[in-house]
């Protein structure tokens, strides 16, 4: 049996959190997992990104790492939303909203 982490009580509450991140917002992976209630799961906020952003129609260019660095391989997709929103990149990393 393969484990859903939809199943996972952390993992709704982290989804819940991405979703109602405010347009124009930037939080660190740390940040979500801190404000859903589990501040050391930040490992989990990218797992939860990479396996259901798509599905879930998460805001996952909201999220960026500690030094606002872009998502590794989709810097470009992240930069163009961010910059949709408003967001100032400098250096090619997003000042941080939280």
């Amino acid at each position: 049996m393969q484990f859903n982490l939809l199943d996972d009580q952390r993992t709704r509450d982290i989804v819940g959190v991405l979703l109602s991140l405010p347009e124009g917002s930037v939080v660190t992976y740390g940040g979500v997992a801190t404000a859903a209630g589990y501040p050391k799961q930040s490992r989990l906020v990218g797992r939860i990104l990479s396996l259901y952003s798509d599905s879930l129609d998460l805001p996952w260019w909201r999220v960026v790492n500690v030094q606002g660095r872009l998502v590794p391989g989709q810097e470009n997709e992240q930069a163009t939303l961010l910059k949709s929103e408003g967001i100032e990149l400098i250096n090619g990393r997003a000042r941080l909203t939280d």
